[in-house]
């Protein structure tokens, strides 16, 4: 018996409980209890505390916490609950209100108005409810019943849901002592620090005395750790072949909800339940079997999705009706905007991710992003366009012009649609037309890209001006337009993308999940790749030192390196969770590697003071961190300056860095000036800033922009980091900002990727020409001095 099912009663002011024995034996079977006497006396640590010990189901609860604390608490889950129920029922009204329940006759004004009336009035419009009633088809009430059905399992699910809700509030109120009014106060960082102490107090989890950072983002993000390693496996449908149109890149949400369904809740998925794999995939030999079976799923959960796929086409095509209409008659270049795709979001995401910590990364990376598809241009589409825009322009300048002479011409038929559909042809056309005034600096943007989104094929390096880099690149990024539609006809496509592209991977994913499934105590059963163990699963193109996997045999090397992920996927998640999750222990392989980098990057700048230097990963890596900002810049500016690794070294002299960074700088300011019409000042000389300076001005603007619980990591950012390795052990960065943990990572990042790019090439042949280029200046980054905030309909 779990002691969340007995009810306590406080008995006096010294936290003391009663339970009265004799109704515990009526309905429990009670061990270890005295029979001989009436109560049972139990001590609480706190006084009107809930007691939370033995939690069944910890990944639920902790999932839902996690929600609790995103959605701002209690009274907004539950208003948006309701809304969402009433959204379904108002949808399900207006189309049988509108099939049934309205003269189109009178309203489309193909009849004249009763009772010799000049104008037709709404009572004229809209059926009584006998006459209404009276016109309900078949259809029409086949729809009723299907809704009725859909309504009725979305109030179960929502009684449910605010049930569980209501008990994670009284867990944030009783015992972590946190009201719903300071949610937006408090870190997610702070609210697992609490969590800690709770289960060292309370023992939510029985299994262990102590929970860790880890074992609550496996609790949380089990089943999406799964699907990031699955899609770096290539095993998910992400990319196939349409006939006459060729590859298609794409995710979409029906799909991916369907994938979650198969591999993880329907009855017959790998797992059981939400901690545990199905005890078959243990059994050597039977690969084959748990293929037929799963592949089976497939196709009976493919088959319901074609049947049900004309109900949903239109319910898609609805949904998005209604929920861009407003948006549209707005912003009518709304669709034209950009948002990462849902293919983009599961690519770039780290093991070990949460949403909010996603969502944070990608939208720092949005305007570098939107400037770098937005600098390509088609020369022969820009002629169509701008002929078309005139020949449009012109028919809508005549058109309003007649009307605003005489306010008749509005009211002919088809009049408004005409100005709607010119006015959009006019948006699309200027789309296509590229900026006069715009600096192409490709190679710049999509280092500031790859800083932020920590993942992009290592071939792209120094081809980021390709069409082929471009054309992928936009499969990360796509058009809202591109995406709605994509979402639209998805139920038209799922179905078939699971049975010929899906279902034939099934003994893959068989073996995919007997191969990277590990049992970890306390927590269950997780992949493998998400403890992100960079001895056995982590990538020795990606590491400083080979000889943590193995000292002597190329061939297991070969075979480590086939079965990591890519893109340095393992060390870069275990970089990026160490930052913010700084109270977490490493095991002593991560703390290596950690370490190891840290050490390799000191170990560069002592050799960057050196005169007889030339520029190695770190400085590499240090400026083109300085090009992607203000407040980059002026860390790697500090961090250079204090060194005096201008003053030493002639690749940093006044002739080679000074005078063509004033080159950079002026071409950026003039940038500035024609496309942002703001002053800039980046063409004042370099001059030098006390660390101390630097922390009372980086991020602190940008802190405010970014609601508290959003942040990433603690508020007082990271304790141990390679900014603070490279700065050394002086106490000037004990109060940074929390955008230092940001700026950490980019560095990193970069830091990482450039040594990769280095040990790829060490094999080859080094001459002048590589020396030169090496040497050779970089382009200027497009910034702006905009606040980068989530673009509208990025978030949907």
């Amino acid at each position: 018996m779990s002691a969340t099912q007995i009810n306590y009663r406080s008995l006096n002011e010294e936290n003391t409980t009663v339970i009265n024995i004799h109704e515990l034996e009526t309905s429990y079977e009670v061990e270890d209890t005295p029979r001989n006497s009436g109560v049972l006396v139990h001590t609480v640590p706190e006084k009107n505390k809930t007691r939370w010990n033995h939690i069944q189901d910890l990944d639920s609860f902790f999932t839902k916490m996690y929600q609790y604390h995103q959605k701002h608490g209690f009274s907004v889950i539950l208003v948006d609950e309701i809304f969402q129920l009433f959204v379904f029922t108002f949808v399900i009204w207006l189309l049988v209100f509108t099939a049934n329940c309205l003269n189109h006759d009178m309203l489309f004004g193909n009849v004249p108005p009763p009772n010799n009336h000049s104008r037709v009035a709404i009572n004229d419009v809209i059926y009584p409810v006998d006459k209404c009633l009276e016109s309900f088809g078949s259809m029409t009430y086949l729809i009723l019943i299907i809704s009725a059905l859909y309504f009725f399992i979305r109030t179960v699910k929502f009684f449910y849901n605010i049930t569980q809700y209501w008990d994670i509030k009284k867990f944030y109120n009783t015992a972590l002592n946190i009201g719903d009014s300071d949610l937006d106060n408090i870190t997610w960082y702070e609210v697992k620090k609490k969590v800690r102490e709770v289960q060292a107090e309370q023992n939510m989890c029985i299994d262990k005395d102590h929970l860790t950072d880890l074992d609550i983002y496996h609790r949380i993000l089990r089943f999406k750790n799964y699907m990031v390693a699955l899609m770096n496996k290539n095993l998910l449908p992400a990319r196939f072949n349409i006939p006459l149109f060729g590859e298609v890149v794409g995710l979409s949400r029906g799909l991916l909800f369907n994938i979650d369904l198969i591999l993880f809740r329907s009855p017959g998925s790998p797992f059981q339940n939400n901690w545990q794999l199905r005890d078959d995939y243990n059994i050597r030999g039977n690969q084959v079997d748990l293929a037929k079976r799963l592949s089976k799923l497939i196709l009976w959960v493919a088959l319901a999705n074609l049947i049900f796929s004309p109900l949903i086409f239109i319910w898609q095509i609805i949904y998005f009706s209604f929920t861009y209409a407003n948006i549209l008659k707005k912003e009518p270049g709304a669709l034209g905007m950009r948002t990462w795709s849902n293919y983009g979001r599961l690519y770039l995401r780290h093991f070990n991710e949460l949403d909010h910590e996603l969502d944070a990364r990608l939208n720092r990376a949005y305007e570098y992003a939107d400037k770098y598809l937005s600098s390509f241009s088609s020369p022969l589409l820009a002629v169509f366009a701008r002929n078309i825009l005139f020949i449009s322009g012109g028919l809508l300048v005549v058109v309003l012009a007649l009307g605003i002479y005489n306010e008749f011409v509005f009211q002919i038929e088809h009049v408004v649609t005409l100005i709607t559909v010119l006015s959009a042809i006019g948006l699309i056309c200027r789309s296509l037309i590229p900026d006069d005034n715009l600096i192409w600096c490709p190679e710049q943007l999509m280092t500031a890209i790859l800083a932020h989104v920590h993942y992009l094929p290592s071939s792209w390096k120094n081809k980021s001006h390709t069409t082929l880099v471009q054309k992928e690149f936009g499969y990360f990024f796509q058009f809202k337009a591109n995406y709605v539609l994509y979402e639209i006809f998805s139920p038209l496509i799922t179905p078939f993308l699971l049975l010929f592209v899906f279902r034939p991977k099934a003994l893959e994913i068989v073996k995919f999940f007997r191969s990277f499934t590990v049992f970890v105590r306390g927590v269950g059963n997780v992949c493998s790749f998400a403890q992100m163990d960079v001895r056995k699963y982590g990538n020795p193109e990606w590491q400083l030192d080979n000889s943590v996997f193995n000292n002597n045999a190329d061939d297991n090397n070969e075979n480590q390196i086939s079965c990591c992920p890519n893109n340095g996927k393992i060390e870069l998640s275990l970089l990026r969770f160490t930052l913010t999750n700084p109270d977490w222990q490493m095991p002593s392989e991560a703390i290596n590697f950690v370490n190891g980098i840290r050490e390799n990057a000191i170990a560069e700048l002592s050799k960057a003071k050196t005169k007889d230097f030339r520029l190695n990963a770190l400085t590499e890596s240090l400026i083109s961190f300085g090009t992607m900002g203000d407040e980059y810049s002026s860390v790697a500016r500090s961090l250079l300056e204090r060194c005096n690794i201008r003053e030493n070294n002639e690749c940093f002299n006044e002739k080679v860095y000074d005078i063509n960074h004033a080159q950079r700088q002026d071409h950026f300011e003039q940038m500035l000036q024609q496309n942002l019409g703001e002053k800039s000042q980046c063409n004042e000389r370099m001059r030098s800033k006390s660390v101390k300076a630097l922390n009372s001005s980086f991020g602190r603007n940008d802190m405010k922009k970014l609601r508290t619980s959003k942040l990433e990591g603690r508020l007082e950012g990271p304790s141990q980091s390679l900014l603070h390795s490279l700065y050394g052990p002086e106490s000037l960065w004990e109060h940074s900002p929390s955008d230092l943990t940001i700026a950490d990572m980019c560095l990193s990042t970069l830091y990482l990727h450039e040594i990769h790019n280095r040990k790829q090439k060490s094999e080859q042949p080094i001459n002048a020409a590589t020396i030169e280029s090496t040497n050779k200046p970089s382009e200027t980054v497009l910034t702006s001095n905009v606040g980068e905030t989530t673009p509208l309909l990025t978030g949907t």
